[in-house]
């Protein structure tokens, strides 16, 4: 088997610190000095085998490729087997002691059949069929990644800023807009539509360009998608303070969402899929996604419903909330401009 392992150069220089001048920037001269140090960290954490036996995995030169996200190392090896396989159990343990979230998506092609798979801390391991994977099988796994995805709250500085996002239009979901302030609602019913409008425009928004970027039809550099995500967030949360956009935030989801929609893109772009299992995972991811904001929709309703018109509430959580939204939109905003102002 021949083998092709793209990992993102910021994830591998946390553990090797392989920036050796310490001055943000790594070149080809560091990296190759380090192509030992960098194959034998990651092979130690992949093994494959097949017919109950280990293959044996040799490794190859190391490349560099971008992805829309960045730089990557490319390990290419190779790995041998005793018999030819109808089944490859893939083990994938990559940062697992670092990043609980981080995951590894696997393309697999066997005379033309394709097998994927998404691997991480909470699924090490996976047995693939290598006549190839049904599109249910597809479908599922990605749909499950879509929910993940909405819901990395606890992972702050990687995936909150989409949840973050939602959170800031849904905040001021239980007031009516009234000059420059809000005022509570009168019935649930206004709530639970602007929540549904929000969440629905959002969706749609971003899976227009997910899908026209995970096509190839549209691209746009990983860092000024990063960057304009994190603008997103500060506008909408600034709004909440200071509301000059009154009515129909729903417009205001779907007109950011086709920005963050390149940002979800990233799951899917440098996979290669056939054209029926990326539709497959196109739908089962937005399907995902979907469900995880759904989600957020059922947690944050009964709350902002039942004490819009306690004293202090508003100040909390809609002024407050949004304020701290935007603390993080700043730094976001800071963090992601500086490799273009290096």
């Amino acid at each position: 088997m021949q083998g092709r392992w793209d990992i993102a150069l910021r994830d591998l220089d946390n553990p090797l610190v392989l920036d050796a001048d310490g001055n943000g920037r790594l070149t080809w001269g560091e990296l190759k000095a380090r192509q030992r140090d960098i194959g034998s960290y990651a092979l130690a954490r992949l093994t494959l085998s097949a017919g109950g036996q280990a293959c044996a995995i040799q490794p190859q030169d190391m490349l560099i490729d971008h992805h829309t996200d960045g730089a990557y190392a490319v390990l290419m090896f190779n790995a041998r087997y005793a018999v030819p396989p109808t089944r490859l159990k893939i083990g994938y343990r990559l940062f697992a002691d670092l990043d609980t979230l981080h995951k590894g998506l696997v393309h697999v092609v066997n005379d033309g059949a394709i097998s994927t798979a998404i691997l991480g801390l909470d699924r090490p391991e996976e047995v693939l069929d290598l006549h190839g994977k049904s599109l249910g099988g597809v479908l599922g796994d990605f749909m499950l990644e879509g929910i993940w995805h909405i819901w990395h709250i606890w992972h702050i500085w990687r995936s909150f800023d989409h949840a973050l996002f939602l959170i800031a239009l849904l905040l001021p979901a239980s007031w009516v807009a009234t000059g420059r302030g809000w005022q509570p609602v009168r019935s649930v019913r206004p709530v639970l539509m602007e929540m549904l409008r929000i969440v629905t425009a959002f969706t749609a928004a971003h899976a227009i360009t997910l899908t026209l970027a995970t096509l190839h039809l549209i691209s746009l550099p990983g860092v000024v998608v990063e960057i304009g995500i994190a603008v997103t967030i500060l506008l909408t949360a600034l709004n909440n303070l200071y509301p000059v956009v009154q009515r129909r935030l729903w417009l205001v989801a779907f007109v950011f969402g086709l920005i963050h929609g390149f940002g979800f893109a990233n799951v899917l772009t440098d996979m290669a899929l056939s054209s029926t299992h990326l539709a497959a995972a196109l739908a089962g991811f937005n399907l995902g996604v979907e469900c995880g904001q759904l989600g957020l929709v059922l947690l944050l309703l009964p709350v902002l419903y039942l004490y819009r018109q306690e004293r202090g509430f508003k100040q909390v959580l809609l002024y407050g909330g949004s304020a701290a939204i935007c603390a993080f939109a700043v730094v976001w905003v800071w963090q992601r401009s500086a490799p273009l102002l290096a």
